[in-house]
């Protein structure tokens, strides 16, 4: 019988057997490990844990390109790749090389007639499929971006232009509540009450109180700035509103004010036809707006004439709306006039349609001007870069040596939707000029 032993630490072997009741031993020694099975276990467990640590390093190199650093940071990361054993210098090589093919690209013209994947599954196939060099990938790829940038582009000058023909055709509440407020003002008496009453006559020309005009045909839009402004105000029963609107919305605006007065403000409601001054030999702008054909073929005329394909589409949208024809109202005009239609007023504070007063406005009439006609917010600095840069050159042809002579066109514009006027500095002005022409 032969039974074998072995020592705990492996170091040696026992081998053992009975013959005829006598015990042979034989005993071997094994050679001595050189590296213990706890030694190895912990290499593993090391190299498992800095293995991914040199796989993110070469990804980092590879992508970032760290050519030429001197920090320890730097030199661990290069020698990520090197201890794989593959250098990053191929990958930068290639990224280089894909950089310069995509530069030239840049200059190339594409060719005519070629045709574009509509989509990056369909670009991938044909790449697939053709097997473009280097040179015709990056050739392929400008042509596609370029196609795409000019849909997008397309797409959203359609969209400015469906806008503009939803928001000028279909029709709307305003329109009824016009209608419904004249025909108030033909059947009902409170609509065609005096306003104001004839004890508050004398002061819609009384400087002590603070004069507010609005110059519109839409009724909804001057019932919001009016109520806003009345409402936000400390000072309400000082308040005197000048509204101004056209002939054929007169019944209604003037139905609006008198069935829903506001209290404890002065509203005036008037039509531009009250005003004796405004006729044609006064008012060049009157003869032009009547009389050029020019001026309602541009504004009435069709929206896509004199705009082009490549426009930025807000500059689209902006020759959009400068073709309203409101622009051609001659309540437009009328803050050119106001000196001459409020020749018994002082100081005024003018305010566009679009506006809605949230603070009070009364502490304006403090702004010490210094003989100057107008204060009003500037619009050439802002955060906004496309609303907040206009200058004169904007609004004014510069071609034109009257307006060369005079402007300059690096000049500030200034923000229509809220002026405060000082009249009589600016019936100076007037009166200075004809005794300089005289």
């Amino acid at each position: 019988m032969m039974q074998i032993r072995l020592s705990p630490s492996m170091g040696s072997i026992t081998i053992s057997t009975s013959n005829n009741g006598f015990l042979d031993l034989a005993k071997v020694k094994v050679a001595a490990r050189h590296v213990s099975y706890r030694t190895l276990f912990h290499t593993v467990l090391v190299l498992a844990f800095l293995l991914p640590f040199v796989f993110i390093l070469t990804a980092v190199v590879t992508l970032e390109g760290v050519n030429n650093c001197s920090s320890f940071v730097c030199y661990g990361r290069r020698l990520g790749p090197r201890f794989l054993g593959r250098g990053g210098d191929d990958s930068m090589r290639l990224l280089r090389d894909l950089y310069k093919l995509i530069d030239q690209a840049n200059s190339l013209e594409i060719p005519v007639g070629l045709k574009f994947p509509e989509t990056f599954s369909e670009f991938l196939s044909e790449m697939k499929h053709n097997q473009y060099d280097a040179k015709t990938f990056a050739i392929m790829l400008k042509g596609t971006m370029e196609n795409r940038e000019r849909e997008v582009k397309k797409s959203r000058l359609a969209e400015q232009l469906h806008k503009h023909f939803a928001a000028t055709s279909i029709p709307k509440g305003l329109h009824c509540l016009s209608l419904r407020l004249t025909d108030e003002y033909s059947s009902n008496a409170h609509a065609r009450k005096r306003l104001p009453p004839l004890e508050f006559l004398p002061l819609l020309s009384d400087n002590t109180y603070y004069h507010f005009i609005v110059a519109t045909d839409n009724i909804l839009a001057a019932s919001v700035v009016v109520g806003s402004t009345v409402r936000s105000s400390m000072k309400p029963q000082m308040i005197v509103f000048h509204v101004i609107t056209d002939k054929k919305t007169y019944p209604g605006m003037h139905s609006w004010f008198a069935l829903n007065p506001v209290h404890p403000a002065i509203v005036e409601v008037k039509s531009v036809r009250e005003f004796d001054w405004l006729k044609k030999e006064n008012v060049p702008v009157l003869e032009a707006i009547e009389s050029h054909n020019g001026v309602r073929s541009h504004y009435h005329g069709n929206p896509v004439l004199g705009t082009n394909a490549s426009d930025n589409p807000r500059v689209f949208a902006s020759k959009l709306q400068a073709r309203s024809p409101k622009y051609i109202s001659l309540l437009n005009h009328l803050r050119i006039y106001l000196p001459e239609l409020f020749p018994n007023l002082s100081k005024v504070v003018f305010l566009d349609d679009d506006v809605v007063v949230q603070r009070d406005l009364i502490p304006l009439w403090n702004i010490d001007l210094s003989g100057k006609v107008n204060g009003a917010v500037e619009t050439c600095e802002g955060e906004d870069g496309w609303v907040m840069s206009k200058r004169f050159r904007t609004y004014f042809n510069f071609s034109h040596p009257l307006i060369a002579q005079n402007l300059d066109p690096e000049e500030c514009a200034w923000a229509y939707g809220m002026n405060i006027f000082d009249l009589n500095a600016w019936r100076k002005t007037k009166s200075e000029r004809l005794t300089t022409t005289g």
